[in-house]
């Protein structure tokens, strides 16, 4: 069986700037950790090549130093990565992500399972790993929140609908999106780390997709475009009252009568 993790490098700190042309945030410099949700799936996709045996493949998309999730992803297990690279991939949207996600996996070829994070930090749509299904014709399962078993090339889950857990059967090859209480990941191994060769991380571009419209990918092909972005205003006004219980209760409600919040 050959499992693929689609995994994202987000930033690791919410103090991030925004390019105020594109509106998109900038990456570069800015200290980053693997998506949470990804490892989850990273995880079940170890646990489930371990119980049935096969092999585990992690992908990405993002700039170079988005090697460094696919090497955590080595680290944790997998056999091998691949990094989606190329400026005409900057600024996408969710549909573009999705569709260059697609691109990448056709080119990475084929698999019997494909597992993404039910969201990530820093777009919180939850919406790429159903598009990417789509785009790549595979039945979909969002919000897993375990995998019961694997037989007669069928899978087996529960999952989260609404107010509602459903328990389903699917016919693999599909796609599944795993919620965040499915499993504890594991630890990367300092071992394996020190074995990472150059080979196990492939960087695919543009020219190596199928699909060579220009107008299909990052900002071109994305469907939305960000208007206008800001850092929320920091309000650090501070107003002290003093004096005993009663004068302080008369206080603020004097001040809150002044702001007509009452």
């Amino acid at each position: 069986m050959k499992i693929l993790v689609c995994i994202k490098q987000v930033p690791g700190s919410s103090n991030v700037e925004v390019d105020p042309v594109t509106g998109v945030l900038k990456r570069d410099g800015v200290a980053s950790k693997m998506n949470p949700y990804d490892l989850y799936g990273l995880e079940l996709a170890m646990t489930l090549a371990e119980r049935y045996g096969g092999s585990v493949e992690t992908i990405t998309m993002g700039p170079p130093q988005a090697k460094a999730v696919i090497v955590e992803s080595i680290c944790m297990g997998a056999g091998c990565g691949t990094v989606l690279s190329d400026r005409k991939f900057a600024g996408a949207d969710v549909l573009a992500t999705a569709y260059t996600v697609s691109q990448g996996i056709r080119n990475a070829g084929t698999f019997d399972l494909i597992i993404c994070g039910k969201q990530t930090t820093d777009g919180d749509t939850a919406q790429v790993g159903a598009e990417v299904a789509e785009y790549l014709d595979l039945p979909n399962v969002s919000n897993v929140l375990s995998v019961e078993e694997i037989r007669d090339g069928k899978i087996c889950l529960t999952a989260l609908l609404d107010n509602q857990v459903i328990r389903q059967r699917i016919r693999m090859p599909c796609l599944i999106s795993v919620d965040g209480d499915i499993n504890s990941p594991r630890l990367p191994s300092y071992k394996l780390r020190q074995g990472v060769k150059d080979e196990q991380v492939k960087f695919v571009s543009f020219a190596d997709f199928e699909d060579q419209d220009e107008t299909h990918y990052g900002l071109n092909g994305s469907a939305t475009q960000v208007e206008r972005i800001f850092p929320p205003e920091k309000n650090t006004e501070k107003h002290t009252i003093t004096g005993n219980a009663g004068e302080q209760a008369d206080a603020i409600f004097a001040l809150l009568q002044s702001r007509k919040l009452l």
